[in-house]
């Protein structure tokens, strides 16, 4: 079957943007043949700094014809409905119509709609440029003489040339001809901007492909992340050290080249006094180089990795001169900021009414950068205040959960007032990315307590679903305070998520709260701590998204989680002994039971049966319904001991001991007698099983 060959050649794509844009190419194109009729066994999409690629093979040279009846109204129907229905079939008059005949619904005009196939080359000659046109790039520009021009071609870079072929795998393929704002589709593509321009006649992707090699070019982005990330293993290998590697930053990288050449440089020795966050965030940031660190060590060493688009002919040396030149400036401006921010503020008199507000030691670096935060009133939210009004707030929550959390109440405080100090530091004011590190780091050198330093960097996290989660009490406490003030604080001015929008990342600090909570054990009753019913809502939400990524079953997690549940730690525990119960034996049995249980009795209240108010053991007839009884009575007196002992395990344990009992009483005991008040005890009876289930879960609410 013949294979689609499509290829859009451009300027300079930005690195950031070349993954999703072939993949939305692939999808987009894929989609529309499908649409026009066509199918395929396989596609692939490719890209590089300045192609995207789609290799489409086994598509079909056809699209099928088409047979379509199209009903219409009856014969006598008025005329304005005969009309719109000749036009919608594209009819001109009920002469090209047929008559059908129908022994109910009388006669009836019947349209038949034939379409014949298209041609492939057809169809992507038609789609292309409307894809092309489009196309869904974040940002996009106009060029040259025809931008100006209404409806002008909108890419993002210049595009340049296009190719298209279509042809079987073995035979001689020919070129979709079509045409956008001048440029026409070919079989002309262009190799490496430097090391081979000239142009390339191709026919399929795999000459395609191994003529782009030749000029230079590799097409495979997979292919240019191994290459770089093994290049630069052996090279920082040989030199006696490890590659620090980065997964983003290998991304970033090979959409930057098209030939891969790694090379090492070097700095000074000197700039290693920075902390190796700044170094690697600096040399990471504006030059898109690696680090590098003596094996097994935290430390990183004065050598760089780089890659370079270019095979230069001296081998790399001018290239390493000048990226070392870069590196070393910014490296220069980076211990310029990391000295600056361990002295003193200039303006030290006009922030003596912030220390005193918030306790600081206008002696302290740190501190004195906490008063600056406050005295030049930096906003958090228009609706929200200041960020010294939100440190304020952040203060008087975490006071009231160190009763909760055990944490010392003046190291709370202490980091409290710390927490966003590093706001205002040069270090973060230049990479927004190492707030709270950085804080932590100023604190050391201050002299403050390690829980302290340790609460300033882990009150942020986690900050995703991978993040670790705080160990220490005070950075738990910090960390809790932190993310309820946020959620309280967009709740109260209605600022909440919508679908898939969230610019405040409220479900990220929603689920950051509960991960420490569940992880690190702790009971808060986050109703009471919020006072709003709807953000308990959402904290649910966020704790079903856990549970279930932790491998917990949806319908058991709604079975135990009630409206008012606002301990999510016990909700937790009741899921995680509800899960071991309902997998054993005993368990699924006393389901099956429970629910012919419940069934049988939400039936009868539909109806309206009468039901007694209790158990009357006068009433009890049969042996089954005795011991039914007496069962019950006592599970349900161990099921709810162990519950307020928060022992659920022992409430599943007492539960259990229901099965034989319920699993007699449905084989022996008619429940609907013909004697009313018999019914309405044993109904009642039935009323006690789903009592006492209920008291560590809703039963109804579990498949199965």
């Amino acid at each position: 079957m013949p294979n689609l060959l499509l290829e859009l050649r451009s300027e300079e794509i930005p690195a950031r943007m070349q993954r999703k844009a072939a993949g939305d190419l692939k999808k987009l194109v894929t989609d529309a043949l499908v649409e026009a009729g066509l199918s395929y066994e396989g596609a692939r999409e490719y890209w590089t700094p300045r192609r995207l690629a789609l290799d489409i093979h086994g598509l079909t040279a056809r699209s099928a014809d088409v047979r379509e009846e199209r009903k219409g109204p009856r014969t006598d129907a008025n005329e304005k409905a005969i009309e719109g229905f000749l036009r919608g079939a594209g009819l001109s008059s009920v002469s090209e119509a047929q008559v059908v005949s129908d022994p109910k619904k009388g006669d009836f005009y019947v349209a038949v709609i034939s379409k014949p196939g298209r041609a492939t080359e057809e169809i992507v000659s038609d789609i292309m440029p409307g894809i092309i046109r489009d196309f869904p790039w974040p940002k996009s520009m106009r060029w040259g003489k025809a931008s100006s021009k209404p409806g002008a071609l909108r890419w993002v870079r210049p595009l340049q040339s296009i190719v298209c072929t279509f042809g079987p795998e073995h035979e001689e393929t020919t070129v979709i001809p079509f045409e956008i704002d001048g440029i026409t589709a070919s079989n002309i593509t262009y190799g490496h901007r430097f090391h081979a321009p000239e142009a390339i006649t191709v026919r399929r992707f795999d000459d395609y492909a191994a003529n782009l090699e030749k000029a230079k070019v590799i097409l495979d982005a997979e292919r240019r992340k191994d290459i770089i990330l093994h290049d630069a293993r052996d090279i920082a290998f040989a030199n006696g050290l490890e590659l620090v590697e980065d997964e983003g930053l290998l991304e970033e990288v090979s959409g930057l080249v098209e030939l891969p050449q790694v090379l090492m440089g070097s700095f000074e020795e000197d700039y290693l006094s920075i902390p190796s966050e700044i170094i690697r965030l600096t040399i990471k940031t504006n030059q898109k180089c690696f680090v590098t660190r003596a094996s097994g060590s935290e430390t990183l060493s004065n050598k760089f990795i780089l890659v370079s688009n270019i095979q230069a002919s001296d081998g790399g040396k001018e290239i390493v001169h000048g990226n070392g030149k870069v590196v070393r400036a910014r490296l220069s401006d980076a211990l310029h900021f990391w000295k600056r921010d361990q002295g003193n503020l200039p303006d030290l008199d006009t922030l003596t009414a912030s220390a005193a507000k918030f306790g600081l030691d206008i002696n302290k670096p740190l501190d004195q950068r906490m008063a600056k935060l406050d005295a030049l009133n930096v906003t958090f939210h228009a609706k929200l205040g200041t960020q010294g009004a939100r440190v304020a707030r952040i203060r008087t929550l975490a006071k009231e959960l160190a009763d909760i959390t055990g944490a010392d109440a003046a190291l709370i405080d202490r980091a409290a007032v710390l927490a966003k100090a590093d706001l205002r530091t040069e270090a973060v004011g230049e990479f927004p990315e190492l707030q709270g590190l950085m804080g932590r780091k100023y604190a050391v050198l201050q002299g403050e307590n390690a829980s302290v330093a340790a609460a300033i960097e882990d009150h942020y996290k986690p900050q995703g679903p991978s993040d670790r989660v705080p160990e220490d009490r005070v950075a738990i406490t910090i960390a809790l305070a932190d993310k309820l003030d946020t959620l309280i604080g967009f709740w109260a001015i209605d600022e909440k998520p919508t679908g898939s929008k969230d610019p405040f990342a409220l479900r990220r600090a929603a689920l950051g709260v509960v991960r420490i909570l569940l992880e690190r054990r702790i009971r808060l009753p986050l109703l009471a701590t919020t006072g709003d019913g709807d953000l308990l809502s959402f904290f649910h939400d966020r704790l079903k998204v856990y549970l279930r990524d932790q491998g917990a079953r949806h319908d058991l997690i709604d079975a135990v989680l009630t409206p008012d549940a606002d301990d999510l730690l016990m909700v937790a525990r009741r899921v995680e002994a509800l899960t071991a119960f309902i997998t054993s034996e005993d368990g699924k049995n006393l389901l099956a039971g429970t629910k012919r249980a419940t069934q049988l009795l939400a039936a009868e209240e539909k109806k309206g049966t009468v039901i007694a108010d209790g158990v009357s053991q006068a009433l009890l007839k049969l042996d089954a319904e005795k011991e039914l009884f007496t069962a019950i009575s006592s599970a349900s007196k161990d099921a709810s001991d162990a519950v307020a002992g928060e022992d659920f395990r022992s409430a599943m344990e007492a539960l259990s001991k229901l099965r034989g009992p319920v699993d007699r009483f449905f084989e022996e005991v008619l429940v609907n007698d013909e004697d009313a008040a018999i019914r309405a005890n044993r109904l009642a009876l039935l009323r006690l099983i789903r009592e006492a289930t209920g008291t560590v879960a809703d039963f109804s609410k579990i498949s199965g």
